[in-house]
């Protein structure tokens, strides 16, 4: 025949089919040269080479482009489109490989030579055969997109070679698995590929029924979910409690919204679940909403945007307070140490000092200079440790505790945080405040606070906190520890003045609806107010006095109808506006005295003059305390007096004067309570001065406690002290030799406005501090002898009690 003489054969090139032999295939041809290529076969009534190519997007192939085998097809019918395309139905015949190929003007065409199946005999063709048949019809009932007709005649057909190119025509394969399928000539390894793909699809096909039915259950429950949930919404609906669901859809949006870390999102989901499935009336649901409340209202991830720049720090600093300068320094160099580690975790400020002096508005300048937001937590009074952790959820009205309520106030997680008034936090059966805080102001351990309340560990890792006390004597030890203790001690007259010029008197005269020039005040005047009308280490007093003075003028202003007037304070009318000095400004006493002493004492207010005042009286020998004070001093005045006794001989007294007489010691203003053992200089000093009719230096303080055996020892609050002797007029004072290093801590102005002399014995203390004639001694020369006779003669004649 005709057919099978002819090797030269139109080529059509195909993208993204293979056609095997006995397939029927429709095909739409566009393509210029295949179009071509049809045409003549259809002509010619000749067979049409039919080859796939290898990159599907190439329009116009070359060789190189096409694979070599391929299939020789009749082309049984064209139909041209209206759109210029042709419609050819192809069925193949047979495989053949591409020996020449020729690029012609119209179409492709190439010389090929057929290629016929190998191993066609032999007894593992029927067996294989027989398993094709049986996995296609598996596949097949499997798949459910294969017709049964086609399904029935692939049953019927016997021979196996044309079973396995019928197959592979319906099976959805990639084009390089199809084409290689058509190369292999051998049947039995082209029966094999095909089985191993049928697996292959078979295996698919269980993968994606299994999806199917995990998304399909997957869609009923959440369609069961949501019908339960609208049916619950109209039943809510109809009772009249219908309003709760809005609330738990913005809970449940906020929450979405929320950037919460893992463990937190996990808790408040569950705790939004089990608020779903409660009764919108039960008491329980109130607790759970306010519960996932707190979690959306904490700050998780929220930050200000800190900034550390020293220069602008200490303009900040300067700008909002007057003085402080080792305060200052220490702030600064704490916050330059910040910077250069890059880091905000650190010790703990703890500013120390009395009221008034600004330990809250230092917090607030170091906030403003960071560009942190700032918060402010009181703990006076705080007695209770659930106030700082919180109080569990099965507690009825529970609620977080202070620590994470001022966090939710502040918005972010990195605020300057000021913990004030740390010093007045006490403690009772419900536990002790200050040992909660240990945590919290731990660096190694805040950033996983737990609250109570929350049961969850919070991040306070970033917050800079500042504590304020006015003393440290009630702040546990352990917590002290914590903390780097930075101390503001109380301003000069010339601080204050200069304070009320630049802050307070601009504060008060626009407070109280002022031009800034209605009202002078002349530096005497100041002056007069700080000298005679308050008694402070702060500034507290300072400005009430002065909107005194302003309330006053605005009243005399209106009262006169002279709203255009101006006004001078000064020195003089003082007294007009605020009436008898409420303090006497100077030395205590106006000569000098008998039996009286000046002593300095810290309180929490600042510095102190404190008189002593002894006298004797007959008697046996009773010693008297009083003056409200506590156990340390009344044991510093029985320490005084053993000293005394022990001296009794050097002193030139008799060895048993203190049997006829009654001593009583006596510290004036006794409604005020008084203790510490830095009085015990100061009462030696007016014991002996009594004892020996000689009076004391009027214009002379001081301070030191004792020991029996005459040595001074140092105290503290020393510029606080000085502080107060200078604004008692004192010239002159007596301090402990081992309190000369304090010194240094002491502004110059106020050193150099003193005579300071350093003692170590209460001798020095007395030569220095009683005013002796001319050529008397105070001291007699005494043998050891003797003063042993004395102290056996006092110990045999000690009356009993």
């Amino acid at each position: 025949m005709t057919e099978t003489i002819q090797t030269k054969y139109p080529l059509m090139p195909l993208r993204d089919i293979v056609v095997f032999p006995g397939m029927v295939a429709p095909l739409v041809v566009g393509r210029k040269k295949s179009i071509g290529a049809l045409e003549d076969a259809m002509e010619k009534r000749s067979l049409i080479f039919l080859v796939s190519q290898k990159d599907d997007t190439i329009t116009d192939p070359g060789r190189e482009h096409l694979y070599t085998v391929g299939t020789l097809a009749t082309v049984m019918q064209l139909l041209r489109l209206p759109d210029g395309t042709i419609k050819a139905l192809v069925e193949g015949k047979r495989r053949a490989r591409i020996t020449q190929l020729r690029d012609g003007d119209d179409f492709f065409s190439a010389v090929v030579e057929e290629l016929p199946d190998t191993g066609t005999d032999g007894p593992e063709i029927e067996a294989y055969g027989r398993e094709l048949h049986r996995l296609f019809e598996e596949f097949a009932q499997a798949n459910k997109k294969i017709p049964k007709e086609v399904l029935a005649a692939v049953a019927g057909i016997e021979d196996v070679s044309r079973l396995a190119d019928t197959v592979a025509s319906h099976l959805v394969l990639k084009t390089d698995l199809k084409q290689e399928i058509l190369e292999t000539v051998s049947l039995p390894d082209r029966i094999a590929l095909l089985l191993e793909a049928i697996y292959r699809e078979l295996e698919l096909s269980e993968f994606e029924k299994t999806i199917q039915a995990k998304v399909k259950k997957k869609m009923a429950e959440t369609q069961r979910n949501y019908y339960l949930s609208e049916k619950i919404k109209a039943i809510q609906e109809e009772m009249g409690q219908g309003e709760g669901g809005d609330d738990i859809a913005e809970l449940e949006e906020a929450l979405a919204k929320k950037n919460l870390p893992g463990v937190v999102r996990e808790k408040a989901t569950k705790e939004l679940k089990k608020l779903k499935q409660m009764p919108p009336m039960s008491a329980e649901t109130t607790v759970v909403r306010n519960y996932i409340d707190a979690i959306i209202s904490l700050p998780w991830s929220k930050k200000s945007e800190s900034r550390i720049d020293i220069e602008l720090a200490e303009q900040v600093l300067d700008e909002d307070h007057y003085g402080l300068k080792k305060t200052k320094e220490r702030i600064l160099e704490y916050l330059a140490v910040q910077v250069q580690v890059e880091k905000i975790k650190g010790p703990v400020l703890c500013l120390v000092g009395p009221p008034g002096v600004g330990k809250t508005s230092v917090c607030k300048s170091i906030a403003r200079a960071m560009g942190r937001k700032f918060i402010r937590l009181s703990l006076g009074g705080v007695r209770d440790e659930a106030e700082i952790r919180g109080h569990r959820r099965t507690y009825i009205g529970a609620m977080p505790g202070k620590i994470i309520h001022s966090m939710q106030r502040a918005g972010v997680v990195n605020p300057v945080f000021c913990l004030d008034e740390v010093d007045k936090m006490s403690m009772d059966f419900r536990g002790d405040p200050s040992a909660a805080l240990l945590e919290v102001l731990d660096p190694e351990q805040n950033f996983a606070f737990n609250d109570h309340y929350l049961d969850l560990d919070y991040d306070l890792s970033e917050v800079f906190f500042i504590t304020t006390a006015n003393n440290l004597h009630s702040i546990p030890p352990p917590l002290q520890d914590r903390m780097e203790i930075i101390r503001l001690s109380g301003y000069t007259e010339e601080e204050k003045v200069k304070i009320a010029e630049g802050f307070l008197i601009p504060k008060q005269l626009e407070a109280n609806g002022f031009e800034p020039d209605d009202i002078q005040f002349s530096e005497q005047a100041l002056l007069e107010i700080v000298r005679r009308y308050t008694r402070e280490a702060g500034v507290r007093n300072l400005e009430r006095t002065v909107a005194s003075i302003c309330r006053k003028v605005a009243r005399d202003r209106l009262k006169k109808k002279e709203r255009n007037r101006k006004y001078r304070v000064s020195r003089q009318s003082i007294g007009r506006y605020l009436g008898v000095a409420r303090f006497r400004y100077g030395l205590a006493e106006e000569q000098d005295a008998i039996g009286l002493s000046t002593g300095m004492a810290w309180t929490e207010v600042g510095g102190e003059l404190l008189q002593v005042e002894s006298t004797l009286m007959p008697g046996s020998g009773k010693l008297t305390v009083t003056g409200k004070l506590g156990d340390v001093m009344q044991e510093s005045a029985h320490a005084a007096m053993s000293y005394v006794r022990s001296r009794a001989m050097r002193l030139g007294l008799d060895p048993d004067f203190y049997q006829k007489l009654d001593i009583h010691i006596h510290v004036p203003e006794g409604a005020i309570p008084k203790d510490g053992p830095s009085a015990g200089i100061t009462i030696v000093t007016s014991i002996v001065s009594a004892l020996l009719k000689v009076p004391v230096n009027r214009s002379l303080a001081m301070t030191g406690e004792i020991t029996l055996r005459g040595r001074v020892l140092p105290v503290g609050g020393l510029t606080e002290k000085l502080l107060a002797a200078r604004r008692g007029n004192i010239t002159r004072v007596l301090i402990p030799l081992e309190n000369e290093r304090d010194l240094q801590e002491v502004p110059r102005r106020i050193r150099n406005s003193l005579s300071i002399d350093l003692v170590n014995h209460v001798d020095e203390v007395l030569e220095k501090a009683l005013l002796i004639r001319d050529g008397e001694e105070l001291f007699r020369d005494v043998s050891m002898e003797s003063i042993y006779n004395d102290i056996t003669v006092s110990s045999h004649n000690t009356p009993a009690h």
